[in-house]
């Protein structure tokens, strides 16, 4: 498992990538925002919500750099 740091700045990434979010954006929301975020992007998520998995797999379809 990587540093806060390291996993930070993968989701940084993958906000940017998927919500067009700068950096004092990311910093300023909350995880709650991000999970809207991301939940809405994945119309296939339903009820269950944004979980590691897929999380995950997202950030494998779109890595950083």
């Amino acid at each position: 498992m990587g540093s806060f740091g390291a996993s930070a700045l993968r989701l940084l990434g993958l906000m940017a990538q998927v919500a067009g979010w700068r950096p004092g954006e990311f910093w300023e929301a909350t995880p709650a925002d991000a999970a809207a975020v991301l939940a809405a992007w994945l119309p296939d998520t339903g009820a269950e919500g944004m979980d590691r998995g897929r999380l995950a797999a997202m950030m494998e379809q779109f890595p950083d750099g």
